[in-house]
């Protein structure tokens, strides 16, 4: 085998770009890339075509979009890659056995929390909104579980106190490339050491849904707001502005004892527009209402009357 091993890329959305451009610009072979099938998306629903997809083009690689790898079509394609590794970072499909098995030295993937905390679909999402003050990166052996393959490395990072999904997401993604690539020259090397993860400390971050958005006024003002971060670009928290969703991107932690019910607005104040939760206020910074821009949140007081007593839900 070469120093470089020949590498099968897996991986679809914006989080796999920084280990694709960094294993491109290393030098290592990339036999073929495989990502998710062009989809409608947004409100026109018009085709969109996969981030990774847009890069690998654009490096000249050969893209493969199977509707499921599971399909032995696929194995065909494996075989004609011959790739010696396969590397995948949020791909968005589950790899049957017969696709782990192939590769001689493994599949790897890049999982953005410190396993087995966060093994799921939303880690970087659910770490920031439960409030956790550090999280990492982890380079896995894959297996057939939902992301309980034995560790290769991990490594640390900081959450910022104000830093958002969107913020913690790119760091990330750029973390878990550099580590990729060490961890690949150990892989390579033999000097790789497996770690088996600890089924009993194993925590969940399920997938993503409206509900999840949907702010309680009735919790604590800091857990509303680490619901705010940990949803802010995308697909951001919401409330009920008179039957309308408002979207909440940015916003504080106030202190006071409010005398209004938990969902009920405040007098604005220089800092914002709060809105009483259970031990404190929610000053809201920037927001968007259905069918409007977002915007800083006195913009939007401009433009609409928000008077103290109105409620929220």
């Amino acid at each position: 085998m070469a120093t470089k091993p020949r590498i099968l890329f897996m991986g679809t959305p914006a989080f796999a770009l920084p280990a694709l451009e960094m294993l491109y610009g290393s030098g290592y072979p990339i036999a073929a890339v495989v990502t998710q099938p062009d989809r409608p998306a947004g409100r026109g629903k018009k085709e969109t075509v996969p981030p990774v997809k847009q890069m690998a083009q654009k490096f000249g690689l050969t893209v493969l979009q199977p509707a499921s790898v599971k399909d032995p079509s696929f194995l065909e394609v494996l075989g004609t890659a011959r790739p010696d590794l396969v590397v995948v970072a949020a791909f968005g499909q589950i790899l049957p056995k017969a696709v782990l098995d192939f590769p001689p030295l493994g599949c790897l993937n890049i999982h953005p929390s410190l396993l087995p905390a966060y093994r799921g679909a939303a880690p970087i999402n659910w770490s920031i909104i439960r409030g956790e003050k550090q999280t990492g990166v982890t380079i896995m052996l894959m297996d057939e579980g939902m992301d309980s393959g034995d560790i290769l490395t991990q490594e640390q990072t900081p959450i910022g106190r104000m830093e958002t999904y969107g913020e913690l997401h790119d760091r990330l993604a750029l973390q878990g490339a550099a580590l990729l690539v060490r961890t690949i020259d150990q892989v390579v090397s033999g000097a790789a050491r497996r770690q088996k993860q600890d089924p009993s400390r194993a925590t969940f971050a399920p997938r993503l849904n409206r509900e999840t958005g949907r702010i309680r006024w009735r919790h604590s003002a800091g857990d509303i707001v680490n619901l705010i971060r940990g949803l802010n670009p995308s697909p951001a928290a919401y409330a009920l502005l008179e039957g309308r969703d408002l979207k909440i991107f940015t916003a504080a932690a106030g202190p006071g004892s409010p005398q209004e019910p938990p969902g009920f607005v405040a007098a604005a104040t220089p800092e914002g527009l709060p809105v009483a939760a259970s031990d404190g206020y929610v000053v809201l910074k920037e927001v968007q209402l259905a069918g409007k821009k977002r915007m800083p949140v006195f913009d939007f007081l401009r433009g609409f009357t928000m008077r103290p007593g109105i409620l929220l839900e």
